[in-house]
């Protein structure tokens, strides 16, 4: 991408250091911890988290930022900052190298700048709002394949009401409805692998903006499909429940959360 914005500079920056931080842990034996919702947390998370508010707050010290570590830093500006330092740390914590550093810029609710990063394989992932998606520098196209020869992608945050219905899922959707899904771990690489091409779908439920967010901008500009569980336009009120596609076959996944909702009895 030519003329980058300050903006797009500084989250890339922020995203590379943040995984220096992460590949100097994983040569080490990484002490796990557990938080009060069950996911797990380790000394790298922090780590990476205050690299990252530190480059971001040197160059725009009047920006709001909301990481999942540590304390938000509030302010009146219409600009927030939302980091996730590592997206899939059980995997990162158990050495399996699907985990990705996520930083995007909010102007609202406007999505303008995401990055998602895995050290470990080199996968840089950004986009800048009307200027395209890159892999690694690279402009990046959503597939065109269709439900019969796809990979769909399912989530659910831990302690969501939404677990039933990731489960369901799982088992009912390789039932003549998709061709293959997976769990992968890592919401931002899930939704990162839609904007490339690698994938077909995610449907994520029950996470936070901080997970999402840059790759739902990845998939928008890599001409995918971005819509809520009932298939309106995603809002931040949502909460990080989401579906993405490469937009062919959007309405069968709609349609398929929309049945399990249904029945278990989820109303929201």
């Amino acid at each position: 991408m030519q003329n980058k914005s300050k903006e797009l500079e500084v989250a890339i920056k922020a995203a590379l250091e943040a995984g220096k931080i992460l590949e100097r842990h994983q040569d080490t034996e990484i002490e796990r911890g557990v938080k009060d919702d069950k996911s797990m947390v380790t000394l790298a998370d922090t780590e990476s988290e205050e690299i990252i508010k530190k480059i971001i707050g040197d160059n725009f010290p009047e920006h709001s930022i909301v990481g999942e570590e540590t304390d938000a830093i509030r302010t009146k500006s219409l600009y927030t900052w939302y980091i996730d330092p590592i997206d899939g740390s059980r995997n990162f914590a158990h050495k399996i190298p699907f985990f990705a550093v996520s930083i995007s810029l909010l102007e609202g609710e406007d999505i303008k700048v995401g990055v998602v990063y895995n050290p470990i394989t080199n996968y840089l992932f950004y986009a800048e709002k009307g200027k395209g998606a890159y892999l690694n520098g690279k402009k990046i196209q959503v597939s065109k394949s269709d439900q019969h020869k796809c990979i769909v992608t399912i989530a659910a945050g831990r302690g969501s009401q939404y677990l039933e219905v990731k489960k369901n899922l799982l088992h009912d959707l390789p039932q003549n409805v998709v061709s293959s899904v997976r769990d992968l771990g890592c919401t931002a690489l899930n939704v990162a692998f839609v904007a490339s091409g690698s994938t077909e779908g995610a449907i994520e439920l029950g996470f936070k903006t901080y997970d999402g967010a840059a790759g739902i901008l990845l998939v928008t500009e890599a001409g995918g499909k971005v819509t809520g569980l009932t298939g309106g336009a995603w809002q931040l009120s949502d909460e990080g429940s989401f579906i993405v596609s490469n937009g062919v076959f959007h309405d069968v996944l709609v349609e398929e959360v929309k049945k399990q909702k249904e029945k278990l009895g989820i109303t929201q």
